[in-house]
C-alpha cells in the first residue's frame, strides 16, 4: 500500500473517532451534568493522524435546586450548534480522504496498465 493510502486511512480512522465523540455529545445534550468531549486531530509520525480526546469542563446552565438541599445540578454544556459544525467539517474531511484513496487507486491502476 502506498504512503498516501496509509495516511488517508489513518485520517479516516481519526475522523470516524471524531464522529463518535460528536455523536456521544449530541446523544447526551439533554443529560443533566454531562460534560462534552472534544477530539483533536494531530499529525502522527512518520505519516498519519492521531486523535487526542479531552473533556470540556465549562459549566452548563444551572438547574433549579432539587429536593435534597446542597445538591446543585446543571444541564449539559453541549451546544448543538457547535456539534453541527463539527459534523459538517468532519464530513468534508472524510470526503477529502476518500477522494485521496480513490485518486491513488486510479494512479496505481493506470501505472499497472502502462506496465502490462
Amino acid at each position: 500500500m502506498s504512503e498516501a493510502i496509509n495516511t488517508a486511512l489513518s485520517a479516516l480512522r481519526a475522523n470516524f473517532r471524531k464522529l463518535d465523540v460528536t455523536a456521544n455529545n449530541i446523544a447526551n445534550a439533554g443529560t443533566h451534568d454531562f460534560k462534552k468531549s472534544r477530539a483533536s486531530l494531530e499529525e502522527a509520525a512518520p505519516a498519519g493522524v492521531q486523535v487526542t480526546l479531552s473533556r470540556v469542563e465549562t459549566p452548563g446552565v444551572p438547574l433549579p435546586p432539587d429536593e435534597i438541599p446542597g445538591e446543585r445540578h446543571e444541564m449539559s454544556n453541549v451546544s448543538l450548534e457547535e456539534e453541527l459544525v463539527e459534523l459538517i467539517t468532519t464530513q468534508h474531511a472524510v470526503a477529502a480522504n476518500a477522494k485521496t484513496i480513490r485518486a491513488d487507486d486510479e494512479m496505481q491502476g493506470a501505472l499497472l496498465d502502462i506496465i502490462a
